[in-house]
């Protein structure tokens, strides 16, 4: 891609100024807004559900990247594309029946995403990831905001993007978890195109002055 893309994780803003935080966003040079749906079973941690998101679509003007970590998330697609989710990302490890779930997403008009855990090879993308339009690597154990970035994510980058180009695919990668201005540069270099930025963005002094720095060393 010819520009690194930025999404800030709404996980990590200020849930009693949510609305201050959505626009804030919408001004800043953030292109996607990343939203964590959790549900205290595939993960130990629960985020907010279909009414806060509800709320989110209907205040932000850019892409809303929707990630389930839930267990059975076939039951919710048709229910996230009417929350104007515009690319839903399902784990791998919560699908059984993965290319199927591919499929039901893309019939909603979304664009799908795969997400592996920090222990999961991307392996076992390689017989569908033709069919991927965007793999989200987690660079931490997922379920809770501002853990360290796990140092093997670089080289799981490189591998899946050199799968990615074997395969002439279009797939984009996205990483998420414990990306800071450390270590953006190096994950663009690896082959990463989408950076999911969370506490490192809402927890900073001038979140608008972080992205824009963010999105400044990603495209060096």
């Amino acid at each position: 891609m010819s520009s690194t893309m930025i999404a800030p994780s709404v996980l990590a803003a200020d849930f009693a100024n949510l609305q201050r935080d959505i626009e804030m966003v919408n001004e800043s040079q953030a292109d996607w807004f990343h939203i964590d749906i959790m549900d205290g079973v595939f993960v130990p941690n629960i985020s907010f559900g279909m009414p806060v998101l509800k709320a989110i679509s209907e205040h932000a003007n850019k892409t809303i990247d929707t990630h389930l970590m839930i267990v059975d998330p076939d039951r919710y697609i048709k229910t996230f594309a009417e929350l104007g989710s515009n690319i839903l990302t399902v784990h791998y490890e919560a699908c059984t029946h993965l290319h199927r779930t591919l499929q039901a997403i893309k019939a909603e008009g979304m664009k799908a995403g795969v997400a592996l855990n920090p222990h999961t090879s991307i392996t076992v993308l390689e017989d569908v990831i033709r069919d991927i339009d965007m793999v989200c690597l987690m660079s931490v154990n997922p379920g809770f905001g501002g853990q360290k970035f796990i140092e093997q994510t670089y080289e799981k980058v490189r591998k899946l993007r050199r799968m990615i180009n074997d395969n002439d695919a279009n797939t984009m990668i996205e990483i998420d978890g414990g990306v800071t201005d450390v270590n953006a540069k190096n994950l663009v270099d690896a082959g990463a195109d989408v950076l999911v930025a969370g506490s490192f963005v809402f927890k900073s002094a001038d979140p608008l002055t972080t992205i824009a720095d963010l999105k400044t060393i990603s495209n060096l």
